[in-house]
């Protein structure tokens, strides 16, 4: 029977939460703070952590730490459930190696669906981690490009650099889709065939870092029982990314400067130079620069990784992406939950070109999926949306802010006067085909033509 921890300092909700679990037929153990809950790690095995962002003694994100820095349960999914003004802190547990967040009010139904897709992941991988070398659902997250200028320039510079050997430096915030990018590099590389593993940073302490990149022998310290290949090797011959880089302990940050200069790395542990062949794209949502000023990252390896550099814009100064994104999550949450939510409503859809998305793309991914399974009609309404996120929509554009941006139906008509100049090209400019693939008449086409101003 799956065993589930419950760390909160509520015992009503506790209560609510086991109840429901109970019925599920998960064993559930509880504790009430940080220090019960990591003393009944330590006497137990559990498959799945809950924990509240705001404990007494200490915070969801140090919990969230202490579990990942540990041997036995480093592979642990930890779901954390905040309330909604605790987005920013929820996207950087995302950074830290948790599987999911939830917010609170939780949902049950909401909360089951996290748990059985942790359980499935943790079926899925290895207690090594997964294929690409990550942690928990961050490596799965998906991205859709977007039609804006901003979408351009990305693939512009991708295809520019891609086919060439120079390091990549990618900045932006968290969420906003950077290894996506990374993931575009490597694809239209001359090592596409070969492995793209991913290492997040946030997640390597300083003792486990070293042993994450560069391997270690057998008995090299406490627990290394036996010879483990690091990162380093298992992406000979083709692209590493190395996801929050600024994070990166000094001490390693030496290592890593050598290993890319020499081209070789040593095992902990070793005495023997083992010679790899990577590539190396990193990513950062800090301006590593300031990090270089106050002594916080070494200007050589800054220097050495950013041969050149791609900037991923936020999602709140990408407005008219909105619904391209929303509508592509939603393709997604029908999928997984089997369910058949055919759009937004105009109420919800202002609502999104509202907000400010601190967390950028996973948040809309996460709303978006979280109204679906919610969703009472053929489309998603305001009673569907999380009631903080609309009424901090609503206190935004009291205030003045992004009140400057496009109402919905410009979005509408930006988004399908683009698609119909994308279609047009395509066919070179036969209005008979564009019409077909866009699945209107000839007479629509042509006064759509007029109205958006296209030649041709």
């Amino acid at each position: 029977m799956t065993k589930i921890l419950i760390v909160d300092d509520d015992p009503m909700f506790r209560v609510m939460l086991r109840t429901f679990l109970l019925k599920n037929n998960y064993d559930i153990t509880e504790a009430s703070n940080g220090k019960e809950c990591l003393k009944k790690i330590k006497a137990d095995e559990f498959d799945i952590v809950l924990t509240d962002l705001r404990l007494p003694d200490t915070t969801g994100l140090d919990l969230l730490k202490e579990v990942k820095d540990s041997e036995k349960n480093s592979q642990v999914p930890v779901i954390l459930m905040t309330s909604f003004g605790d987005i920013k802190s929820a996207v950087k547990a995302m950074k830290l190696g948790a599987y999911e967040y939830v917010t609170k009010p939780v949902n049950p139904d909401e909360i089951l669906m996290n748990i059985r897709g942790a359980l499935k992941r943790s079926a899925q991988h290895s207690p090594a981690g997964d294929e690409n070398g990550g942690n928990g659902s961050f490596q799965d997250f998906e991205y859709v490009e977007g039609n804006t200028e901003e979408a351009g320039r990305i693939r512009e510079f991708i295809s520019l650099v891609a086919p060439t050997r120079m390091s990549v430096l990618i900045q932006g915030e968290s969420g906003t889709g950077k290894e996506f990018v990374a993931k575009m590099i490597h694809q239209k590389s001359k090592r596409s065939e070969e492995p793209f593993v991913a290492v997040d940073c946030g997640t390597l302490s300083n003792d486990l870092a070293g042993s994450e990149l560069f391997g270690h022998v057998k008995g090299a310290f406490t627990g290394a029982l036996n010879d483990k290949k690091g990162q380093f090797q298992e992406a000979d011959g083709g692209t590493l990314f190395l996801d929050e880089i600024g994070n990166l302990p000094y001490e390693v940050q030496v290592k890593l400067l050598r290993a890319l200069q020499e081209k070789k790395v040593r095992q902990i542990g070793g005495n023997v130079d083992i010679e790899v062949n990577v590539r190396i794209i990193a990513a950062t949502n800090e301006d590593l620069q300031n990090a270089v000023d106050e002594g916080r990252f070494r200007e050589d390896l800054y220097h050495r990784l950013n041969e050149f550099s791609i900037g991923v814009t936020p999602l709140r100064e990408r407005k008219d992406d909105i619904v391209t994104f929303a509508e592509y999550f939603l393709k997604q949450a029908n999928e997984e939950l089997e369910k058949d939510v055919r759009g937004f409503t105009h109420e919800a859809l202002t609502v999104f070109l509202k907000y400010n998305w601190p967390g950028n793309l996973r948040e809309l991914k996460n709303i978006v999926k979280r109204s679906t399974l919610l969703a009472r009609n053929s489309h998603i309404d305001l009673p569907d949306l999380p009631e903080d996120l609309v009424r901090q929509a609503h206190k935004l554009e009291e205030n003045g802010v992004n009140s400057h941006h496009t109402d919905i139906k410009a979005v509408h008509e930006k988004n399908e006067k683009e698609l119909i100049r994308q279609v047009l090209i395509q066919t070179n400019f036969n209005k008979s085909k564009a019409a077909r693939i866009l699945n209107i008449d000839r007479k629509t086409l042509y006064n759509k033509l007029k109205l958006y101003s296209i030649d041709g």
